[in-house]
């Protein structure tokens, strides 16, 4: 018999599923154990001296100090996690809404407006026909900009 017969002779499925189970239990407690020190950092209820104690407790007797926790604290680690996303993702859409700026209006917009200004009679029909003209080339400013940088005669599209 050769070594790769042997092998799989001395360890039989059972063996393979619990080797598998066991080694996914050591990756949920490493995912628990570091869940259990960001929280105890991301607590702003907890004084330095208590964090420091929970870290020692955790560090020093790893099982016992992560289940202390969860049994003493634990019911405030979801409210916790949920107050730090939801304050990220409002810091994200106040970050999005400040980049993003408001919308430059359409050509067809602006021609709205100008039509409109002229039926009121608030500017002239020479007027209206040089602004319709600079919107139709693309040197029409929006609110807020400055000259369009639109080669002279292309048009928004």
């Amino acid at each position: 018999m050769t070594a790769q017969t042997y092998l799989a002779y001395d360890y039989p499925l059972l063996s393979a599923f619990w080797t598998l189970l066991w080694f996914f239990l050591w990756i949920l407690w490493f995912v628990v154990l570091f869940r259990v020190v960001m929280d105890i950092f991301r607590d702003d209820s907890l004084s330095g001296w208590a964090k420091t104690g929970w870290t020692f407790f955790v560090i020093v007797l790893p099982f016992l100090g992560v289940f202390t926790y969860l049994v003493a604290r634990g019911d405030g680690m979801g409210r916790r996690e949920l107050a730090h996303v939801r304050s990220q993702q409002e810091a994200f859409d106040s970050y999005v809404r400040r980049t993003a700026g408001p919308a430059r209006p359409s050509s067809a917009d602006e021609l709205v407006k100008l039509s409109d200004l002229r039926t009121r009679g608030d500017i002239s029909d020479d007027e209206f026909r040089r602004a319709k003209e600079l919107v139709l080339s693309g040197h029409g400013a929006g609110p807020g900009d400055g000259p369009s940088t639109a080669p002279p005669g292309a048009t928004d599209r």
